[in-house]
């Protein structure tokens, strides 16, 4: 019971930045299917990305000095340059997210659950479990966050946008540094 805490605990840690960006994304008018299909992709690769981590990582970081955080940076910073230029050229309700764009997202948001399944083995024995409770908190904290952003947006309009876009934004500098 104990080890099922700890792995609960660790994938509400792994869902907080997807969460946070999740609520950014959601400030532009994204529909509830959008919402879904974003919300199932990020748990999707938050389950792969552990095993992946698991199986490639080591050998990964013998060869190359890999920066997650830095990475993440980048992605952030790229998805709140789109906004911010779509509010600019007054496209803030139609921002489209496309599929490419889910799988960027997720891509972005799974990378410290990348980093995480190195050392998976230490924490658990039961990998698919961790992996599992994984997926569900990411996809449920990105909906959420979704749904929340959409609400935000349509009580504060454009300032959430603008809102959404620095808070990208500044996690983006966060991880660049």
């Amino acid at each position: 019971m104990q080890e099922l805490f700890s792995i609960l605990i660790i994938g509400i840690a792994l869902s907080m930045d997807t969460f946070s960006l999740s609520l950014g994304v959601g400030m532009f008018d994204i529909s509830n299917k959008k919402a879904l299909k974003l919300a199932l992709i990020v748990g999707l690769m938050h389950f792969i990305m552990p095993h992946l981590g698991m199986i490639l990582g080591e050998q990964l970081i013998r060869f190359f000095e890999i920066k997650y955080d830095i990475l993440l940076g980048f992605i952030l910073i790229i998805i709140a340059l789109q906004m911010i230029i779509d509010i600019i050229r007054h496209e803030e309700d139609k921002f489209n997210l496309s599929l490419i764009g889910m799988f960027v997202f997720a891509f972005g948001v799974s990378l410290d659950s990348f980093s995480l399944g190195i050392g998976l083995k230490a924490i658990t024995d039961n990998i698919y479990l961790a992996m599992s409770v994984f997926a569900i908190c990411s996809a449920l904290f990105t909906y959420f966050g979704v749904i929340i952003g959409r609400f935000a947006n349509k009580l504060l309009g454009i300032y959430a946008n603008i809102i959404g876009a620095i808070i990208l934004f500044v996690l983006g500098l966060f991880h660049l540094l």
